[in-house]
């Protein structure tokens, strides 16, 4: 499943968790916002405007459950909230395609020289799991479109 990274709801926050808490400590928070936001559980005197907000809120703590409450799916969300982080958090030098990064046949791995000297590279098994890499000589990164 892949997820939209453009503004993309932070799900631990949704659910008022953190990336640490357990399964079993999700899944708590979850039940008990979804009990509360249920539609079902609505008191009748809920102006509308309100109720469908608390509608859209419900979508949302349903949502990151299903993202956070799966073992698989939360550990690629995981991974795509550390590289976005990355991302923020180191310059990123360029955006290239891997066919532009030189080929070497016998180590089977896709090369990029750095502006400091050094070298972005990538094995060729890592190209599908793989979209930043870090220059092996300074703090530079290049994305792989």
């Amino acid at each position: 499943m892949a997820f939209e990274r453009i503004n993309q709801k932070d799900w631990y926050e949704v659910l008022g968790a953190k990336p640490s808490d357990s399964p079993a400590e999700l899944k708590r928070k979850y039940q008990k916002l979804a009990l509360l936001y249920h539609p079902d559980k609505q008191e009748a005197d809920v102006p509308a405007g309100e109720v469908e907000e608390r509608v859209q809120r419900f979508i949302e703590i349903d949502q990151a459950w299903k993202i956070l409450g799966n073992e698989e799916t939360k550990k690629e969300y995981d991974l795509q909230q550390r590289e976005d982080n990355l991302t923020k958090e180191w310059p990123l030098h360029a955006q290239i395609y891997l066919e532009d990064m030189s080929w070497n046949e016998d180590e089977q791995l896709y090369t990029l020289s750095c502006r400091c000297g050094g070298n972005y590279s990538v094995f060729k098994s890592e190209t599908k799991d793989v979209s930043l890499v870090c220059c092996d000589t300074c703090s530079l990164v290049i994305e792989i479109l």
